[in-house]
């Protein structure tokens, strides 16, 4: 196969890139030594020098950016495949290089430095979690999701989530109604690992926009909505009416906030980096910070205290964030852990999960990563822990 401009200007990054950041040769250098630089025409040859350039000096962005779509890191043999996902990193977050661009010479780059068998997760990486970003809506309850799915032009993932192309929401079937609202696969898992709810006392600490709130009220929960932004919270009273779903709305600090009495199950979305969502805000790898992650972590562990203090003997307590850095997720929990000798973990199951086992980690929380459900588009990254409240026993912690 001939090989085209932008294939050959990108395989020439690709060696450029290797030998500053694999042999430690100077860019300067490297550009004056690269026989394919020099082979390529003048608008090529710019093209290849800028996206280099705009890759080491975004070196770090990039790297954070694929590392919260990789469950682990890529081995040192696979040095060509971490370079080329990191040019097509830089081509769609830094250079407005078409998706389809970037995704395809990725995968061809792969595939020729004998790496075809890691071509699908080239794919799934530049696709799912550097892309656009389809629609995610949830059905209520007993809702006839096939049907809704032919209905909505839609595609039925095996978590009962509709996905279909992006779209004016108010404009699709079933919106004014209520039959369904918008929120992304791996959002709707939280509120799931509740139970059954019917009936039961529910808080939604941190609630806004609310699609958890609504789940949990379609469920037949109590909920009582807690968020500190009046502006957000009436959007969420908003949604709900348009749903047709009633829940007891408090604008207050969750952190200081003290209910009437403990609830069955505290479900707290804390704020947080956001790391996992970055195909839907690409501005997170550019703007966000190690001091925002400090922050976060304090305000997180601020909310996780006032949450433990809500949960009524033998209660759950959700703690989710869409965030990737460990510091927000298993470090978070296990401090936790190490502080209230009343909680413990209560390990997910697969099933709750519609049997997706990769989704779970070895200590039973729930981990999503962009490039679960990568042959359906992916799906944002989130981290949830379920902690069970029992007693306190004099001397040691409970189990």
């Amino acid at each position: 196969m001939a090989e085209s401009a932008g294939l050959a200007a990108r395989a020439a990054a690709l060696d450029l890139l290797r030998a500053v950041v694999r042999e430690r040769r100077p860019l300067d250098a490297a550009l004056a030594q690269s026989i394919a630089l020099a082979a390529l025409a003048p608008r090529d040859r710019a093209w290849c020098r800028a996206l280099v350039a705009t890759t080491l000096r975004r070196l770090g962005q990039i790297d954070a950016a694929l590392a919260a779509c990789l469950d682990k890191p890529l081995k040192p043999g696979l040095a060509v495949v971490h370079d080329a996902l990191r040019l097509a990193a830089a081509q769609l977050l830094f250079l407005d290089t078409p998706a389809h661009a970037a995704v395809d010479t990725t995968v061809e780059l792969v595939r020729r430095r004998g790496q075809g068998r890691l071509a699908g997760l080239a794919n799934a990486v530049t696709a799912a979690h550097l892309g656009d970003p389809p629609l995610d809506l949830t059905l209520k309850p007993g809702a006839d999701a096939e049907d809704w799915a032919r209905r909505l032009d839609a595609m039925l993932l095996p978590t009962g989530t509709l996905r279909r192309a992006t779209a004016r929401v108010d404009e699709l079937d079933g919106y004014a109604e209520g039959a369904w609202w918008v929120q992304d696969v791996a959002a709707a898992l939280p509120a799931r690992l509740a139970g059954d709810v019917a009936g039961r006392r529910v808080l939604d600490l941190c609630a806004a926009p609310g699609g958890k709130t609504a789940q949990l009220a379609a469920a037949g929960a109590q909920v009582t909505a807690i968020d500190v932004s009046k502006r957000r919270l009436a959007r969420v009273g908003e949604n709900l009416a348009r749903l047709g779903l009633a829940a007891e709305l408090v604008a207050a600090d969750a952190a200081a906030f003290t209910p009437s009495a403990p609830a069955d199950a505290v479900l707290l979305d804390a704020p947080c980096t956001a790391t996992g969502t970055i195909r839907r805000h690409p501005d997170i790898a550019v703007l966000k910070t190690p001091a925002d992650v400090a922050a976060c972590v304090a305000l997180q562990r601020r909310l996780l205290d006032a949450a433990a203090t809500m949960v009524a003997p033998g209660g759950v307590l959700i703690y989710a964030v869409c965030s990737l850095q460990p510091e927000e997720g298993p470090d978070q929990v296990a401090a936790l852990l190490a502080r209230h000798a009343e909680l413990r973990r209560a390990p997910v199951d697969p099933a709750e999960v519609a049997g997706l086992a990769d989704l779970v980690t070895a200590e039973g929380d729930l981990r999503t990563l962009p490039c679960h459900l990568a042959a359906e588009g992916g799906m944002d990254g989130f981290y949830v822990a379920r902690l069970r409240r029992g007693p306190v026993l004099a001397g040691r912690r409970a189990s």
